[in-house]
């Protein structure tokens, strides 16, 4: 079937990228000890507690979903439990992983406490760079000096922590292991922007096609390369060597898990590179796009004596492929969690 017809969008338009940065491209403290004044804390079923407070941040509200481990209700003060972080993609929305992934019912999960942030849509882990001022929204800062410290503090959190992340979130994972060395013992990518600065053109596209200013992102790929570069796991390889990793991306054709009904993802202009047309039978650009990414950072991981866990395959930007790659991920993340050290 050809690729280029009128498609129907697709839930996970806003997902399609991911990335993360800093306003001076110089790392915060790995995790600043605080927390919101007020928390507004509210059981939403058996084992899932959403949190929301005023984030200083990003400059309004935030949302947390807990999923939390049996007899964690029953907890004592001081008991700590091991801690799983589960990163959105670019829609950010923190109710992602409970909804569209069974969660609740993966048996390995009863011991560890779940934890799932949301973030502003297309915030890319990043505190935004604005055009050298700085400022809201300070996605990164949000997550690592709030939301980490209120964790730990408040619901029972360990240090010993693990993260994976689909599409924007996989880049949050590996960028916040890369600048915060010590912050989680692995990280898993599920279809992840793992190097934004090698197709910069794609950033442009996906934040242009939402109304976004995408120079406030990381400013210009070449004036402002340091500020890319200092976010890119790829440019970082050698700060994840030591970390178990997980790379799973697909190739953007159909798979195993697309529906026959699969319509190709809305097209989204200056999304392909004329010198580098997208081929006919690609019904998802950006997994495309993405495969290239997760390929090179396998190979300058490879090159630094590490042997991360990869899984390429045929299939698009869609969530069953990250609810598989989740479930094949857990046992290297929950070894980590567990383990000796």
């Amino acid at each position: 079937m050809p690729r280029r017809h009128t498609p129907t969008r697709r839930t996970c338009l806003a997902a399609l990228l991911g990335g993360a940065a800093l306003a001076t491209g110089v790392a915060p403290p790995a995790v600043a000890r605080g927390r919101p004044r007020t928390v507004r804390e509210v059981p939403v079923g058996e084992r899932l507690v959403d949190l929301s407070f005023d984030s200083p941040s990003l400059g309004g509200p935030a949302r947390v979903r807990l999923l939390t481990p049996v007899g964690w209700e029953r907890r004592r003060p001081g008991h700590r439990w091991p801690t799983l972080y589960l990163l959105p993609g670019g829609d950010g929305d923190h109710l992602t992983w409970t909804v569209d992934f069974g969660l609740k019912t993966v048996p390995e999960l009863r011991d560890v406490l779940v934890v799932m942030p949301d973030m502003p849509l297309f915030g890319f882990f990043t505190d935004w760079w604005n055009h050298g001022a700085g400022g809201p929204p300070r996605v990164e800062s949000y997550h690592l000096r709030e939301v980490v410290p209120l964790v730990e503090s408040r619901y029972g959190a360990g240090d010993r922590r693990v993260a994976g992340g689909l599409s924007q979130g996989g880049f949050g994972a590996l960028s916040y292991a890369a600048r915060h060395p010590g912050l989680f013992r692995a990280a898993a990518s599920y279809s992840g922007f793992v190097h934004p600065h090698q197709h910069p053109h794609a950033v442009r596209a996906g934040m242009t096609y939402l109304g976004l200013d995408w120079l406030a992102l990381w400013g210009d790929p070449e004036r402002q390369g340091e500020v890319w570069r200092a976010h890119d796991p790829a440019h970082h390889a050698r700060l994840l060597a030591d970390l178990p990793l997980y790379l799973a991306c697909g190739d953007g054709r159909l798979g195993e898990l697309d529906p026959p009904d699969t319509a190709p993802d809305e097209e989204i202009p200056g999304l392909e590179d004329p010198a580098d047309p997208f081929p006919d039978d690609v019904y998802s650009p950006t997994e495309t796009v993405l495969l290239a990414e997760n390929h090179t950072l396998a190979d300058l991981l490879r090159a630094e004596g590490a042997e991360p866990a990869t899984h390429f395959y045929a299939g698009t930007h869609a969530p069953a492929y990250w609810d598989r790659e989740l479930h094949a991920s857990l046992p290297m993340l929950l070894d980590a969690l567990h383990g000796a050290g």
